[in-house]
């Protein structure tokens, strides 16, 4: 993973320290992001595509309201879930870029999650998802490394999904529309923003989700340690 030593046995460093901050930094603003943002979004719970919706004009999905313990705060108060969504957006947002940057500067994006000629080969990948779908962790040196579905799901997340979110979020926004108008017509309108900001969100959290219970079901104690503490041990080669 992030600057591993080349011995395949025992216990080794993982994950460097702005890779842990960021994914415990990211995991606290995602989880105030979300739940705020749904109770925001039951103030309205109806989204469009295009320029504008209101009660009159056709939704293309309409929702009943979250319930309380799924929002922040759980009392229904759109002000409220402005303010915690509205302070949390800034942070969520230069954290990411400091992380990009700072992953640039130090290599993990190319030593670490840049695709190799021979990830992209039919066969390696075939091989990948039949593994994931078997359950069939690597073992070994190969633990060291990110698979091919890995590297392209945190690329994705990385670089398209947490990004997409961020644009959609500033084209919402009022004041970034006499700043930045060029957002707006980028995403076809502000109602088309805010459904594509629902649809990255759910996303976001479908990946969530999977991460999760590719943890648990990789060994939880030694996978969060190593986003703790930066070690990790390696599992013992299959015979």
């Amino acid at each position: 993973m992030d600057s591993v030593t080349p011995k395949a046995t025992g216990t080794v460093r993982r994950h460097r320290l702005s890779t842990r901050l960021w994914h415990w930094l990211n995991a606290a603003l995602l989880y105030i992001l979300f739940t705020s943002g749904l109770g925001i979004f039951n103030a309205h719970p109806r989204l469009y595509w295009g320029q504008y919706g209101a009660n009159f004009d056709a939704a293309w999905l309409e929702l009943d309201r979250f319930p309380g313990w799924l929002t922040l705060p759980a009392l229904y108060s759109l002000a409220m879930s402005r303010h915690w969504h509205l302070a949390a957006a800034p942070l969520f947002a230069f954290a990411l870029l400091f992380y990009m940057l700072w992953s640039l500067a130090n290599r993990h994006i190319v030593c670490d999650l840049a695709f190799r000629r021979a990830d992209l080969a039919p066969r390696h990948i075939w091989q990948d998802i039949k593994d994931h779908a078997r359950l069939r962790f690597p073992t070994g040196a190969a633990a060291l490394h990110y698979n091919v579905l890995q590297k392209a799901s945190y690329i994705g997340v990385i670089f398209l999904l947490l990004p997409l979110l961020i644009l959609t979020g500033l084209t919402m926004a009022p004041g970034m529309n006499a700043a930045w108008p060029w957002l707006v017509d980028l995403f076809g309108g502000r109602q088309s923003a805010r459904s594509l900001h629902f649809i990255a969100a759910f996303a976001l959290v479908a990946f969530f989700l999977v991460h999760i219970l590719m943890v648990l079901l990789a060994g939880p104690v030694n996978e969060v340690r190593s986003m703790i503490t930066g070690r990790y041990r390696v599992p013992e080669e299959r015979p």
